[in-house]
């Protein structure tokens, strides 16, 4: 028996000026459905029927009407328990100084602040938004793209016709600050040996070669990357041809700083060389400075 068709939803937000505009016209020329600032109260009363199989995108900011990050993420709790659907939450993050100059060359008035500053909107909004921020499935900082480079990285994930079918994020996080929402699988990785403990390497991340050195160290990793390899080799290809478009695979440990951070570089290169289309991100790295050894 065929299995039901599973509609895939895709929640574009982000502060104003960050690209939002730009990415859901982008979208839509991919073949997505798309429908901007549709009030939160209506986005369930247009899910409540039967999926209709093409891809669907809602553009969501601090102006659409009921609009609050709580309410947002509990929109998305809803449309996470129906099994017709399967949400994804696109934000477009842009750093506060490359915002405030793309206001200031467009004149534009800031929708958070069409009175005052669009510094002080800014300010207000990113703070309005970040748990949102932390809860994306997939995060696109914009700082630095153009338009047509923003147009670029959403077709590594949303373009039918130049991905597989299925595309990827491995991220890291850390247990302390709990664990990340809208994922499919998460694996704990703080039963290997924690680089913490080495004043040397202490400050620095995963990504640094004497880190990665040291928890490959560990008697039990290559077992461990061997055999969660395996399992993706396994469930990949199934969730593809159940139609499914998206897979988040969270990483966690302690600090979400050195080990987590290490095996999700790894993992995601491994399956980046099988041919998947593999995003990484690192949610411990974007809140705070972390320092890297000098190239």
């Amino acid at each position: 028996m065929k299995s039901p068709q599973v509609q895939n939803i895709i929640i574009v937000t982000g502060p104003a000026g960050a690209g939002r505009t730009t990415a859901i016209k982008a979208l839509e020329d991919f073949g997505v459905e798309t429908i901007d600032n549709l009030p939160l109260g209506l986005i369930e009363r247009i899910l409540s029927g039967p999926p209709t199989g093409a891809a669907l995108a809602i553009g969501v900011d601090t102006r659409t009407r009921g609009f609050s990050s709580a309410a947002l993420l509990d929109v998305l709790e809803k449309i996470e328990q129906n099994p017709s659907f399967s949400p994804t939450l696109l934000f477009l993050d842009c750093q506060s100084d490359a915002l405030l100059r793309r206001f200031s060359e467009t004149r534009r008035r800031h929708p958070s602040s069409p009175d005052g500053t669009p510094l002080t909107g800014i300010t207000r909004e990113i703070e309005l938004l970040s748990e949102l921020r932390n809860r994306a499935d997939i995060l696109v900082d914009t700082t630095a793209l153009s338009p047509h480079e923003l147009r670029a990285e959403l077709a590594r994930w949303f373009d039918k016709s130049k991905i597989s079918g299925l595309s990827i994020s491995v991220q890291s996080f850390s247990y302390k600050r709990g664990a990340p929402r809208g994922v499919d699988m998460m694996i704990d990785c703080r039963f290997l040996r924690n680089p913490h403990w080495e004043e040397s390497l202490r400050a620095y991340t995963g990504r640094d070669p004497d880190v990665a050195a040291y928890v490959e160290k560990d008697p039990l990793f290559q077992d461990f990357i061997d055999k969660l390899t395996d399992l993706l080799d396994l469930l990949l290809p199934a969730y593809q041809s159940e139609g499914k478009a998206y897979f988040n695979l969270a990483l966690g440990c302690t600090g979400g700083q050195h080990r987590s951070v290490f095996v999700t570089e790894k993992l995601a290169s491994l399956l980046a060389e099988k041919g998947w289309v593999v995003n990484t991100r690192h949610r411990e790295m974007e809140r705070w400075p972390i320092r890297e050894k000098a190239k």
